[in-house]
C-alpha cells in the first residue's frame, strides 16, 4: 500500500522546535491561536476617501470606454446575457458601470473555506487573515541538491509542511510535478492534497474537463452531492487576467466553471508598472481594479453570490533589464492602495509574499519582509505565496519555506493581543525586584516565563561562541534541518479506507479514458 494509501492518526506536528535546533529543553507549547489570525491594527492609507472613489471611477470608465478583450466566445456571450456590449469581431467587451455596481452588490464581504477535516475550516474576510503556501512553480530547491525540476515527491513533501504547520491555512499549487504528464498531473496533484492534508484544496483552471475532475474528487473526499458541493466553498483557484485589458480562454472559461459550482475565485491582474501597467503606482492600480472589475461581473452574472477575493499583485520592473522586481517599496505601496480599493467595494483582498532573489538569502528574506510587511499590515484577508517562493516564482525553496513559517508566525504573534491588566502593568512585580535589581527570578516572571515570549523556530540567539560550538549553522542551514526533521515526523490524516477507494477508482476510470489536457 503506498504512503498516499495509507490511513493513520494524525500526530499534531503545528510549532514544536526540532531538538537539533534547540541549545536547552524546549518550552511548552504555546498557544495554537495561528489556525486562526485576526489583524487588530488600522491598516496603512495612501490615498484618501476620495482619492480612491476617483481611483473606482476611473476604473470604471475604462471598462465603459475601451472594455476587456475577452477571448472566450462562451465568456463573451455570458456578458453580453448579462447586459454587456459586446463586439464580436474585436472581442472587445464594453462593461456598464450599472453591470457592475449589480456585480459588486452580490459579491459576499466575507465566507468561509469548509476543509476536508474542519479543524481547518478558515474565515475570509473582515479581519481574518488566511495564509497559503507558494504555488505553481516549475522548479524546486535546496542548499544541497541545487534547483531541479519540480516532481512528484516534492509537490508531496510540500503537502506534507503545509499540513505541518498551523500558520499555513490552505493548499496551494506547491511546485509543478513535471514528472506527471500533464493530461492526468491534476488527479495526482488533487488526490495527494485530498489525502496528504485536511486543509482546503486548490486547483488550478485550466480547461472544464480538468475543473470537473477535481471537483468530482473533492465531492467523493467531502461524500457530497454536486448541489450539496455547490452550497459550501470547499476549493479555490486563482484567475490571472492577461494585462492590460485581456482575459484568456482559460481564465474566462475557469471564472464559469467555478461561479457555477459556488467555489471561490481569487480574480489577480498580474501588473507590472512600467511594463504590462502604467509606471506609476496609481496608474498600474486603476488598471487592475478595472481588470478586477470584469472578473467578478462575469463571476456574478454567472452565479450571484459566488464567492470572490479581490486580487492584487501590482509591483515594479527593473527599468535596467525589464525584469520582475518584488518585495520593492513599491510593492509595498500599491498593496496599501489594493487594500483600500478592495475595502472601497466591500470584497475580500488577497495579496502575496514575493521576492526576486534567486536562492534563500538576505535577498530574499528582507523582501519577503517587505512584501508581508505591506500585505498583511495593509489588511489582506487572504496571503498567497507566503512560504517558499523565490526566483520570482520560478522556483520553490524548502529553506525559504521555513524561513517563511518563521516570519509568519511572527507576525501572528503580533497579531495576538496584549494585556492591559493590573497583573501586566506589574506594579507587584517592580516594587519586589526594587532599584537596581533584576526580573529574571522575580514571582512575576516565575509565574509567566513559559508562555511569556514567542519560542523562534530556526533564529539562534545564543551566543557567538556557543554558535560557533556547534557548527556556526546560518539561517538557510538550520532551516534545511528543519524541513527535513518535519517531514520525517510528519503523519498522514486518517482517512476512510472507502473513501480513498473511491477516489482510486474514480482516478483509474478517468485516466484509462485518456485524462484531460489543459486548454489554451
Amino acid at each position: 500500500m503506498s504512503e498516499l494509501e495509507s490511513s493513520s492518526p494524525r500526530r499534531n506536528a503545528g510549532r514544536r522546535r526540532p531538538a537539533a535546533a534547540a541549545s536547552a529543553a524546549p518550552a511548552p507549547a504555546r498557544s495554537r491561536a495561528y489556525r486562526t489570525i485576526v489583524n487588530p491594527y488600522e491598516n496603512p492609507r495612501i490615498y484618501s476617501d476620495d482619492q480612491v472613489a476617483a481611483i473606482h471611477v476611473a476604473a470604471l470608465s475604462l471598462l465603459e470606454s475601451q472594455g476587456m478583450k475577452v477571448l472566450s466566445p462562451i465568456a463573451r456571450k455570458r456578458y453580453m446575457e448579462a447586459g454587456a456590449t459586446v463586439d464580436e469581431a474585436t472581442q472587445v467587451v464594453r462593461i456598464d458601470r450599472g453591470l457592475v455596481a449589480k456585480a459588486l452588490a452580490t459579491t459576499p464581504s466575507e465566507f468561509t473555506f469548509h476543509a476536508l477535516d474542519p479543524e481547518f475550516n478558515v474565515k475570509v474576510g473582515g479581519r481574518h487573515v488566511c495564509l497559503a503556501p507558494t504555488s505553481g512553480p516549475p522548479n524546486i530547491m535546496d542548499i544541497h541538491e541545487g534547483r531541479r525540476a519540480g516532481t512528484f515527491e516534492d509537490f508531496c513533501n510540500l503537502m506534507k509542511l503545509s499540513q505541518s504547520f498551523d500558520v499555513i491555512h490552505t493548499l496551494g499549487g506547491a511546485v509543478e510535478p513535471q514528472d506527471i504528464p500533464v493530461h492526468v498531473r491534476h488527479f495526482e496533484t488533487t488526490r495527494s492534497m485530498l489525502l496528504l492534508s485536511g486543509k482546503t484544496p486548490f486547483i488550478f483552471a485550466r480547461g472544464s474537463q480538468q475543473i470537473a475532475d477535481c471537483f468530482e474528487l473533492i465531492r467523493i473526499a467531502h461524500q457530497v452531492s454536486a448541489d450539496e458541493f455547490k452550497q459550501r466553498p470547499y476549493v479555490w483557484t486563482v484567475i490571472n487576467t492577461n494585462s492590460p485589458l485581456q482575459l484568456d480562454i482559460p481564465m474566462a472559461e475557469g471564472i464559469i466553471d467555478f461561479a457555477e459550482a459556488g467555489q471561490v475565485l481569487i480574480i489577480t491582474p498580474f501588473t507590472l508598472a512600467g511594463a504590462m501597467a502604467p509606471v506609476t503606482i496609481t496608474g498600474a492600480l486603476t488598471l487592475a481594479h478595472a481588470e478586477a472589475l470584469a472578473g467578478i461581473t462575469l463571476a456574478q452574472s454567472v452565479r450571484p453570490g459566488t464567492p470572490i477575493l479581490y486580487g492584487s499583485f501590482t509591483s515594479n520592473v527593473d527599468m535596467k533589464s525589464g525584469s520582475p522586481a518584488f518585495g520593492t517599496p513599491e510593492y509595498a505601496k500599491a498593496a496599501f492602495g489594493a487594500g483600500q480599493l478592495a475595502r472601497y467595494i466591500k470584497v475580500p483582498w488577497r495579496s502575496s509574499s514575493a521576492t526576486a532573489s534567486n536562492t534563500p538569502d538576505a535577498q530574499a528574506a528582507y523582501e519577503a519582509q517587505m512584501s508581508l510587511w505591506g500585505a498583511l499590515m495593509g489588511g489582506a484577508n487572504f496571503m498567497l505565496h507566503a512560504a517558499g517562493w523565490v526566483e520570482g516564482g520560478l522556483s520553490t525553496s524548502y529553506e525559504k519555506f521555513i524561513m517563511d513559517i518563521e516570519m509568519l508566525q511572527m507576525f501572528a504573534e503580533v497579531f495576538q493581543p496584549v494585556g492591559a491588566e493590573a497583573s501586566d502593568m506589574a506594579l507587584d512585580a517592580i516594587a519586589e525586584v526594587g532599584h537596581g535589581g533584576h526580573f529574571f527570578a522575580c514571582a512575576h516572571t516565575m509565574e509567566r516565563y513559559r508562555t511569556a515570549f514567542y519560542t523562534p523556530l530556526i533564529s539562534d540567539w545564543r551566543n557567538y561562541g556557543t554558535w560557533v560550538n556547534d557548527g556556526a549553522k546560518t539561517a538557510t542551514e538550520r532551516a534545511n534541518t528543519v524541513y527535513h526533521e518535519t517531514l520525517a515526523r510528519y503523519t498522514a490524516p486518517e482517512r476512510d479506507p472507502g473513501v480513498v477507494e473511491a477516489m482510486n477508482a474514480f482516478v483509474d476510470r478517468r485516466t484509462a479514458a485518456g485524462g484531460a489536457p489543459p486548454i489554451t
